[in-house]
């Protein structure tokens, strides 16, 4: 991948500079040859001004005045000086040999054309020479009569030479942005891939099963940062469920070893009696079965805890009240049966958030362990306030209570009062675990009098 990158750079840089370079190649060809043009027409203008006076004389031909300048200015400016009478005779060269003087120029098209009073320019090739040659041609005037016209050529090499020179200093500049443009892909790709490489690390040792390994959020593009991100929010959820997972495996062979053990026990004592004692063989078949039940129970209440751990289920808008209202019109029958008066406080409505039927369970896990504990002729409230932002459902009874010490460990899994306790001890941490899947909180709170104060405290929904 880096170097896919550094070549995508690279390659990006030189269509830009070829798609740059190449018209501006054209077009320095252009303005420098147009320069040139322009300053020969200027110069060819300032020797026509000082060839009038000579050429309105009779003989010229010993003008070594005019014919210092011609070669003054062919030695600055390199270009060759030839000035015609109005009969295309030359009359003054920048030569140094001065054989054409005297030579007719009549035959030149540019000096044809300048002759009738035109300014010509162009390119020619120059048999004599044997190379292209610029000129610029501009009749002499003596008022509206010609008498002559001013001839400068000019190598047109030079001016090829003047933008090989540009353009080589193009291609330098265009070589350095390339190497440049390297240089900063090499870097960039080289912060990326490694960022890359790092995650990958961190990816395979996760697959190895290093659940501790993690990916640096601090540095590299936002992009990486943010995959980072969600690469430790994975590391963190699948962390959490193997621990879930070997813990509810720990639990769940703790558990169920006391009432198997039990149960094997029991049902080889019933199998020896059933001979000699049918009646003794009887009562360890039923206590048995209660081992059976308990088992059930256990099983039960590991498959809800299961199902909840973990849970990501979205949250939906319920009704705490008329949740809670209903669980105590179905509870109030059994609480008859055993003395307790159970009854409900509370608004008419309290919208919360919370997952699909959590709040039905909580109340219910709540009153069933409620009952367990509630002497007779005493009362059971099932109390939901609402505070603001947040609305409490609240089940106080009037038993024997816990301690502050207790109250903290009742969550955990399998925790009773005491060995003897009935039930499977994870009632409450089926509460807990369904609290956290609701964004709300669970706890115990010993009352002033006798008993305890359940609740779970939600976020009141919003209602339009």
């Amino acid at each position: 991948m880096k170097w896919r990158l550094m070549a995508a750079f690279v390659g990006v840089t030189l269509l830009v500079l070829l798609v740059q370079d190449v018209p501006l190649s054209f077009y320095l060809r252009g303005v420098e040859n147009d320069r040139i043009i322009t300053a020969l027409e200027r110069d060819a203008f300032v020797l026509a001004g000082r060839s009038e006076e000579a050429l309105e004389s009779v003989d010229i031909a010993d003008d070594a005045a005019l014919t210092a300048v011609a070669r003054t200015y062919r030695d600055a400016g390199g270009a060759r000086v030839v000035i015609v009478n109005n009969r295309g005779e030359a009359v003054v060269t920048s030569d140094d040999d001065q054989s054409r003087v005297g030579v007719s120029y009549a035959s030149r098209p540019e000096i044809i054309d300048s002759l009738t009073g035109a300014i010509t320019t162009g390119t020619r090739y120059s048999d004599t020479l044997q190379e292209d040659l610029l000129y610029v041609t501009v009749p002499v005037f003596s008022g509206d009569e010609v008498l002559g016209a001013v001839r400068l050529t000019y190598p047109s090499q030079v001016v090829t030479d003047a933008v090989n020179d540009q353009l080589r200093m193009l291609g330098l500049v265009a070589l350095t942005t390339v190497l440049l443009a390297g240089v900063v892909g090499f870097i960039f790709s080289s912060t990326v891939t490694r960022r890359l490489h790092l995650l990958r690390q961190a990816t395979e040792r996760l697959a190895e099963g290093d659940l501790a390994s993690r990916a640096d959020e601090t540095a590299g593009a936002p992009e990486i940062r943010a995959l980072s991100r969600s690469f430790n929010r994975m590391a963190e959820r699948l962390n959490t469920l193997i621990q879930q997972q070997r813990t509810f495996a720990a639990d769940a062979s703790h558990q169920l070893r006391t009432p198997l053990t039990a149960l094997r026990l029991r049902l080889e004592r019933a199998r020896e009696l059933m001979n000699a004692d049918p009646r003794g063989a009887a009562e360890r078949l039923t206590a048995a079965e209660g081992e059976v039940d308990r088992l059930g129970n256990i099983v039960e209440g590991l498959l809800l805890l299961s199902r909840t751990e973990g849970h990501s289920a979205p949250l939906i808008t319920v009704d705490l009240a008329d949740i809670a209202r209903q669980r105590v019109e179905q509870w109030a029958a059994l609480a008859a049966e055993i003395g307790v008066d159970i009854r409900f406080e509370g608004p008419a409505s309290a919208p919360i958030q919370a997952t699909a039927e959590a709040a039905e369970q909580i109340v219910d896990n709540f009153i069933d362990n409620a009952l367990t504990v509630s002497p007779p002729a005493s009362t059971l409230i099932v109390r939901v306030s609402v505070d603001g932002d947040t609305t409490a459902v609240h089940v106080l009874d009037e038993g024997s209570g816990l301690s502050p010490e207790d109250c903290s460990r009742a969550f955990d899994r399998f925790w009773r009062a005491t060995s003897d306790s009935a039930g499977s001890g994870l009632g409450l941490a089926i509460v807990a675990q369904l609290a956290v899947a609701s964004r709300a909180s669970a706890r115990l709170t010993p009352r002033a009098g006798p008993g305890l104060d359940a609740s779970v405290t939600f976020t009141t929904a919003l209602v339009r």
